[in-house]
């Protein structure tokens, strides 16, 4: 996986193991098949302690960017996918939310920004879409999912510094393969427990009924007071008193939950849900000012727009099995939470200090002071 930073490295590669469940080869969204991430970050202007625009002449410090998740490489406007939304705390927005749960279906990218840019990515990915299938609005309407956390504590976003050609080169830019964690795309001016925040990813293999299922999860970190940190269960948070910002910053979290487990609308807003535990774990509570805002899909059935009759074929694997050996679900729960606690942390340990407007300051977490505390705590990945 690509560091987020010089020297910088994910938490599993410093010996802190999350979980029980066994990863996929990339601990990534993209080790389920077929689904591409890309970023591009929007890095603009010098900070400077005497204004928004930072030193004169400078211009406005832009500390944002754009990530883009595409969940299948074919027509995802033709070739629908099940899915489903989870809320936690709803102090934020996710476009095509009430279409998604209405019908159960997603049929667009996934874009990921800023707040101030959520118009803005919306009607690009549109754009996008639209330019590349001129048949598209002959068919249907086109609603993309956009989602967001405020990133304006590092970047000036009355500067509307986020473009059109932004979006697009995430969509392009989109790949299989590794995923770059830390500030980078829509987690460039992001924040974590008060720390430097940004993109994490992870994910979980499951076994049911002889089969092998993928489960991954990406996240838009920006959540969290500084003394409800966990990591692994230590209070790190309230271990660690300095490096603070000059003032807390609320944000949200955005996640994104993958699955080639053919599960049907209901049990993918299950998945979703789990998304809550994962954040627990590291020591959330959903604050009141943030918004916690899930999706989930499941890549194993294709959902055409047209069918040769009223009824089309699907796979679902199905409630109240394998009872006397644990319900599947249960297994898959436990992989988004798992996956999700580790993104988490993934995007803490990636992401190094950033200066932003104003002089704002986000500290990247104290690797080496951090392990020291956990070491001191109890074993790692006890």
């Amino acid at each position: 996986m690509t560091d987020g930073g010089a020297g910088r490295r994910r938490v599993r590669d410093l010996g802190l193991i999350v979980g029980a469940l066994p990863t996929g080869p990339l601990n990534a969204i993209t080790d389920v098949a077929g689904v591409r991430v890309g970023h591009r970050t929007v890095w603009r202007g010098e900070s400077g302690a005497g204004g928004s625009d930072g030193e004169p002449g400078d211009g406005p410090v832009l500390r944002s960017g754009v990530t883009a998740v595409w969940p299948h490489p074919g027509d995802l406007f033709r070739e629908r996918l099940y899915a489903a939304t989870s809320t936690f705390n709803g102090y934020g927005e996710m476009t095509a939310n009430l279409v998604i749960d209405e019908w159960g279906l997603l049929g667009s990218p996934i874009v990921l920004t800023d707040t101030t840019h959520i118009g803005l990515a919306y009607d690009a990915t549109v754009r996008y879409l639209v330019e590349r299938d001129s048949e598209m609005l002959d068919v249907d309407v086109v609603i993309p999912v956009v989602a967001e956390t405020d990133d304006g504590f590092l970047s000036d976003n009355r500067a509307f510094g986020v473009t059109r050609e932004d979006v697009w080169a995430a969509l392009d830019d989109a790949a299989t393969g590794p995923v770059q964690e830390g500030a980078v795309g829509a987690g460039t001016g992001t924040q974590l427990f008060d720390f430097k925040g940004g993109i994490g990813t992870a994910s979980r293999l499951v076994e049911i009924g002889g089969s092998t299922f993928t489960v991954g999860v990406l996240l838009q970190t920006n959540y969290g007071t500084r003394h409800q940190l966990q990591v692994l269960g230590v209070p790190v948070g309230r271990l660690i008193d300095n490096l603070m910002p000059v003032r807390h910053h609320e944000g949200s979290c955005i996640g994104v939950v993958a699955t080639d487990a053919p599960l049907h609308p209901g049990q993918l807003r299950r998945l979703a849900r789990r998304v809550d535990v994962g954040l627990g774990r590291t020591g959330s509570v959903g604050n009141d000012g943030s918004g916690e805002i899930f999706i989930a899909f499941s890549t194993a059935n294709r959902i055409p727009r047209t069918t040769p009759a009223a009824a089309h074929p699907i796979e679902v694997i199905v409630e109240g099995q394998f009872w006397t050996q644990g319900s599947p679900f249960d297994r898959l729960f436990e992989a988004v939470a798992e996956a999700t606690e580790e993104a988490a942390l993934n995007a803490l340990f990636q992401a190094d200090t950033v200066t932003g407007r104003d002089g704002h300051v986000l500290h990247g977490f104290p690797v080496e002071r951090g392990l020291e505390l956990i070491d001191g705590w109890r074993p790692r990945g006890r």
